[in-house]
This record gives structure tokens, C-alpha cells and sequence, in this order.
């Protein structure tokens, strides 16, 4: 196979380059746009020209809008991604449309739609028709000779069972044969924060093609975006195995998450120290990869792959009898595990949750991040209101919790009438907070949830008469 390239017009300036399309412009599409525009010759010359297409509805248009102005259209805190965009737009080979026209000139069509897990009658299933209309857009617009690479993490088996057949299907409505557009699976590890860029270019890749040829060009195409001198890709025997790789990989994470928590339990109970004694078994390098117990479990990936396996399963390959219990057990301890805190909380307030009014401090998914997907912190503030609890909210990255519908604070809030202080999320900020001044002359009850604060600031709480409990820890820590 060999990628199709046509002389086509981006920013208004004739090029030769192949054009790469990015179908979806979420946490991960929009970022792989930028990346993908970044990526250079051995003669520092742009290797492609990229467009960015989303769905015409007000949140695609914002997406596509926010590309063309050199904006990233999520949140984002990492400079490298930052000055990227920037060169792409001053460079003018990164633009984004709605306009489904653009995937006929496309060589590349990354697919980077969702795809969400819903429960059906308590069963964890997934609506495939969003994908399935994405896919049969492309294969009825891409060029013979093109190639698809899905990046959206699937229940093993889409590709083969229902990407390939529906590619088949509207290329045999064109009169063309059915490998004339190769298709091929690469997940990403699109990791966002500081370090979001690099979890693209600077990260090992696995990937599998339908067909050898569909293989080759996913290979190439890979080898311009990213450093395979440091991280060498690896290509699986099929695009199965591939999509398997990706959900086991969040699952065995999911799973060590799920682990800790009742080693949490136990090490409050009998009063020792459990990020101490995981920073020891740490050093074991076979163990060096070892979890701890926190907040809860957030985002848009280990809060539902684990349950791929099984979905796969079902759908395609009719085992029903299969099941996958760690896997399913893991989601559900995550799910709950920010309740955990919750009832902490509602032991050290002399008057329970009713009335009281709590501070939650961090409600992203994760720290240095401004992604309040599948947060965590939702799970605490819809059970702690249901108990009748006010509770404000500060994260030094969110300014609006979509989620909620709620704005949140940025600017540190004052204490007075916080009855309890809850450190969900270990901003990096959060390590520097001058507490005697913050405090003033407030005790609120604090429950450190994710091992956020120092020692010393603990300390410091404890000896100004606060009533600390921590994650994990014994009580006289």
C-alpha cells in the first residue's frame, strides 16, 4: 500500500506534503493534531499538513474554532505542547474543520472519537453506532491507496469484527476493491499535564494492521511522529491483539489501584504509615511500579477499560461464559473509593455531614491537570450534598466544573465557616500553602486523602489544634 498524496491547499498556501486528518478533537485528537504537525524531516522540514475535524455541532465548532486560533480547545499545562501549536499555526500546517470534504485529499485519518461504557439493564455494554458512522464516513470519502489508524481504545475485536467489514462494505459501493484503504490500530498513551506532549512523541507505541501493507504504512507514518530511536515500536500479530494490549494494560493498572485499598483500610486500623512502607517495598525494582491508596480514580480510560474485555467478549465472539471478576471488582472499588474519604470526614465532624460545610481542595482527575472527566471528586460531591453538606470547591486549574455545573474557586478561599478541609487531588500547589496564614484563626477538621500534604504541613495542623486523619494512615501520623 501506498499512502495517497495530492497537492491540496492548507492556510492558503499550495503543498505537496501529505495531509494528515485527526477525526475527533478531544483530550487525545487534539493534542495527536498538534504532535503530528510537529513532526519534522531530518531537514527540519514539516512532515505533514494536518486538519483537525469535529462533528458541526456548538462543541465541535468550539474545538474547530479554538484550533484556528492557535488555542488548545482543552485544558492543558504543558508548555512543550503549548509552543508546538504555536509553531503549527504561525507555520500554517494545522487547521480544523467541520467539513467532512477534507478527508478525500487525506494520506492518514487518525481516529480519535469516544466511545463511553453505559450499564444496560446492570450489564456494561458499548454503543457502537457513533463509531461506526465515523468509520463509514471516512472509507466513503479517503482516497484508494489511504490509510485508517484507529486510536480510540475499543473492546478487543472492533477492528476486525466491525471497523474492517464496514470499510469493506462502502468501498465495494465505490466500485473498489476492499483493502484499497488499509486499516490499522495504534492506542495512544496520551497522558494530559506537564507531561502531555512527550506522552505522544516520547513514548513507546504498539500497533497491528488489518494486512501487511496496512502494517507497513501505520509503521511508517508512526516513525515520523515519533522518536522510534529512543522507543522502537512494536508491531502485534493482529489489530485483537493490539486492542487487548491496550485494555489489559489499564486494567492490570486499575487493578494494583483497587489492591491498595484494603491495605489502606488496615494500615489506619493497626496505625502505621502505608505510603511509608510502599516508598521501602519501592525500591524492589520488580515492585517499583507499585500503587497507593488515595482519593479515588479518575479519567477517561481506567475508570472504563477494564470492563472492554469482557464487552468484546459478548459482542463478537458470542462467550457470554467468559467472565472477568478482578477486572469488574477493580471498577467498582475504584468507583467507591472517594466515599471512603466521605465517611472519614463524617466520623470527625461532631455533627456528621448534615449542616456542615465542606472545602474540597482539587477537583480534576488527577493532579497538574484541568480534565474533571470521571473526577473523583464528583462521586464525594454529589453523596456529600445527597447527606445534606455544602460543599465549595478549589482547584488552581479549573475556573468551571462542567460535570457539575458549578464554578470553581481558583483564588484560595478563606476558612472561616469551613467546617472541614478535604486535599483530594496533590496539585502540586497545595505542597506550598502557607497554612498558619490561610488558617487565621479557623480549626476545620482535614483529611489528607492522597498523601497531597508534607509532613511537616500535617505537623503544623496538628500543633494549631486542627484534627487531622490521612489516607492510609494511622491516626498519629
Amino acid at each position: 500500500m501506498t499512502q495517497a498524496t495530492h497537492s491540496h491547499e492548507l492556510a492558503g498556501a499550495p503543498t505537496e506534503r501529505p495531509l494528515i486528518c485527526i477525526q475527533g478533537l478531544g483530550f487525545v485528537g487534539s493534542a495527536m493534531a498538534v504532535a503530528v504537525a510537529d513532526a519534522r524531516s531530518e531537514h527540519g522540514e514539516p512532515c505533514f499538513d494536518v486538519i483537525g475535524v469535529d462533528l458541526a455541532t456548538p462543541d465541535g465548532r468550539a474545538k474547530v474554532d479554538a484550533i484556528n486560533g492557535g488555542r488548545l480547545p482543552v485544558a492543558a499545562n504543558d508548555e512543550r505542547l503549548e509552543r508546538a501549536l504555536a509553531a503549527a499555526h504561525e507555520r500554517g500546517n494545522l487547521t480544523a474543520t467541520t467539513d467532512e470534504r477534507v478527508y478525500e485529499r487525506a494520506a492518514v485519518t487518525v481516529v480519535d472519537v469516544p466511545l463511553d461504557v453505559i450499564q444496560d439493564n446492570g450489564h456494561a455494554t458499548v454503543v457502537l453506532d457513533d463509531l461506526r458512522a465515523a468509520i463509514r464516513t471516512l472509507a466513503s470519502r479517503m482516497p484508494s491507496g489511504s490509510l485508517i489508524v484507529v486510536e480510540t481504545t475499543v473492546p478487543p475485536g472492533t477492528t476486525e469484527k466491525l471497523i474492517v467489514p464496514e470499510v469493506a462494505e462502502a468501498l465495494q459501493e465505490r466500485g473498489l476493491p476492499p483493502d484499497a484503504i488499509g486499516v490499522a490500530y495504534s492506542y495512544e498513551r496520551v497522558m494530559p499535564g506537564a507531561s502531555y506532549f512527550d506522552s505522544i512523541v516520547d513514548m513507546p507505541r504498539s500497533y497491528a494492521g488489518h494486512t501487511a501493507a496496512a502494517a507497513d504504512a501505520c509503521q511508517a507514518f508512526l516513525s515520523k511522529l515519533i522518536d522510534v530511536d529512543a522507543h522502537p515500536l512494536t508491531r502485534l500479530a493482529s489489530t485483537t491483539a493490539c486492542e487487548t494490549a491496550k485494555v489489559l494494560e489499564n486494567s492490570y493498572r486499575a487493578t494494583l489501584i483497587a489492591f491498595m485499598e484494603e491495605w489502606g483500610r488496615f494500615a489506619e486500623e493497626i496505625g502505621i504509615d502505608l505510603h511509608e512502607v510502599i516508598s521501602t517495598i519501592r525500591r524492589r525494582p520488580t515492585h517499583s511500579n507499585m500503587r497507593r491508596p488515595g482519593f479515588g480514580v479518575g479519567g477517561y480510560c481506567l475508570t472504563k477499560d477494564p470492563l472492554l474485555a469482557g464487552i468484546g467478549a459478548h459482542k463478537f465472539y458470542g462467550r457470554t461464559d467468559l467472565s472477568f471478576p478482578f477486572s469488574t471488582l477493580a471498577v467498582e472499588v475504584n468507583r467507591a473509593m472517594p466515599l471512603v474519604s466521605l465517611r472519614k470526614v463524617e466520623e470527625m465532624l461532631p455533627a456528621g455531614l448534615d449542616g456542615a460545610t465542606i472545602l474540597l481542595m482539587g477537583v480534576s482527575y488527577r493532579e497538574d491537570v484541568a480534565d474533571t472527566r470521571y473526577s473523583p471528586s464528583e462521586t464525594l460531591v454529589r453523596e456529600a450534598r445527597r447527606h445534606g453538606a455544602t460543599v465549595q470547591c478549589h482547584d488552581p486549574l479549573v475556573r468551571y466544573w462542567d460535570e457539575l455545573q458549578m464554578p470553581v474557586e481558583r483564588d484560595l478561599p478563606p476558612l472561616a465557616g469551613i467546617d472541614a478541609v478535604i486535599f483530594a487531588v496533590p496539585h502540586d500547589c497545595y505542597r506550598t500553602l502557607d497554612l498558619p496564614s490561610w488558617l487565621g484563626e479557623a480549626r476545620p477538621v482535614v483529611l489528607d486523602s492522597f498523601d497531597v500534604l508534607t509532613p511537616e504541613q500535617r505537623s503544623l495542623l496538628v500543633r494549631a489544634g486542627c484534627q487531622v486523619a490521612s489516607i492510609g494512615r494511622g491516626s498519629h501520623f
